[in-house]
């Protein structure tokens, strides 16, 4: 183990050491050891990728597709990503122009905000919300001004959109969104969309609007904010939830075509390009008539478990937001057992063994709250709730 005479971290990035690790892997991290614990902590899909997709990362190897790809990303992945959200959303794309390749979702965010903002721009961050946007946003020296929607439903008004823009004003570089959202599982019809396009279309604020979740909705299909403003909007998306290739590694971002070329500028200072084999399998999840119908059976498991999940809380005194997308429950801890969200996690995973991850690390709005991820199989689900059940009667 090295030794280190003098204390170099004072040397490091001074808006990195002002970061907190994020919560929901440490408080994961803390409670993993607990024997017998069942953790519904984390936002991966329990199922296995498709084979079809699988196939074809192995034929890439296979070929020997192992050279450098084109920064953006191959041809074919573009254009099965431009022909998905046309064909889903009714957006359209140029593959070769407005369509970058990320490693993952995580990498688009982190290109985009460091591409977006400058030190002492502002950034509208809607919340409770997933808590990576924040700390890039401040590493990049820009400010993050929260607007708490917990009193409306978890929804942004646009009153409150218009008067953060009245506040702030040219000060204003970007807003932030996500939908579904996460830790809610709350979106938007395309009424709140419009409304809130209407607002932003006489701005020069930029729109990153992170649809990651956009093929897990339940009863109602995703809108698109790009479908109302697309010249202002950058939309984030990806097969890591849709197909269930987290490990994977793949994300899309697109937007016009100007705005694009700058963020593929960072993309390519940062990782050069995404894997080749991983490029494959999401050209092949994205690409083809198969593969925009493996989402269908996941989501209707999904579906199942939310109901199941959403039912058994609600009678036990939880309020909750009825959940029209992702994987997620939000829930309010009932005010009777005079517990803040940590110590209500802490103390089910300590004496119940059932992990779910504090409100409090989504931000504003998820004081009191907790989240559940029912990505996880019913067996799971079922053993977990009942212990949940066994808590809520003794406490």
């Amino acid at each position: 183990m090295q030794t280190q005479q003098r204390d170099l971290t004072q040397r490091l990035n001074t808006q990195l050491l002002a970061i907190k690790p994020d919560m929901i892997h440490s408080f994961d991290h803390e409670v993993s050891d607990i024997p017998n614990i069942i953790k519904l902590t984390l936002g991966e899909p329990d199922f296995n990728v498709p084979e079809h997709v699988k196939q074809a990362a192995i034929k890439s190897i296979e070929d020997n597709d192992s050279h450098y790809a084109p920064v953006p990303g191959t041809a074919k992945l573009r254009e099965a990503a431009a022909h998905f959200l046309a064909d889903r959303y009714g957006i359209q794309y140029d593959p070769q122009t407005e369509i970058v390749a990320t490693v993952g979702a995580t990498e688009a965010i982190s290109d985009t905000l460091r591409a977006v903002t400058n030190p002492g721009d502002k950034v509208l961050l809607p919340g409770p919300t997933f808590p990576l946007y924040e700390p890039i946003i401040k590493l990049n020296g820009a400010e993050v001004i929260p607007i708490n929607t917990e009193p409306n439903q978890f929804v942004l008004t646009p009153q409150q959109l218009q008067a953060a823009i009245n506040e702030y004003g040219d000060d204003i570089k970007a807003i932030m969104l996500n939908f579904p959202s996460n830790p809610t599982g709350v979106t938007y019809t395309a009424n709140q969309i419009e409304a809130l396009a209407d607002v932003l279309r006489d701005t020069n604020i930029i729109v990153i609007s992170d649809e990651i979740y956009s093929e897990l909705t339940y009863g109602q299909p995703h809108v698109s904010f790009a479908h109302y403003l697309p010249e202002q909007t950058l939309v984030l998306n990806g097969v890591s939830k849709s197909h269930a290739m987290t490990g994977y590694r793949v994300g899309i971002l697109a937007g016009p075509a100007a705005l694009i070329g700058r963020i593929n500028l960072m993309h390519a200072f940062t990782v050069t390009s995404a894997s080749n084999p991983a490029m494959a399998a999401a050209a092949e999840a994205l690409g083809t008539e198969q593969g925009r119908h493996d989402t269908e059976n996941m989501k209707a498991e999904y579906k199942q478990r939310r109901d199941f999940v959403y039912h058994t809380m609600t009678r036990l005194g939880f309020t909750i937001p009825k959940p029209a997308g992702a994987f997620y429950i939000f829930a309010k801890i009932p005010e009777r057992l005079h517990m803040t969200d940590y110590d209500f996690c802490l103390s089910l995973a300590q004496t119940s063994q059932v992990a779910v991850i504090p409100g409090t690390a989504f931000g504003p709005g998820g004081e009191g709250y907790l989240r559940l991820s029912y990505a996880a199989s019913m067996a799971n689900l079922k053993t977990a709730m009942a212990r949940l059940t066994t808590y809520m009667e003794t406490h």
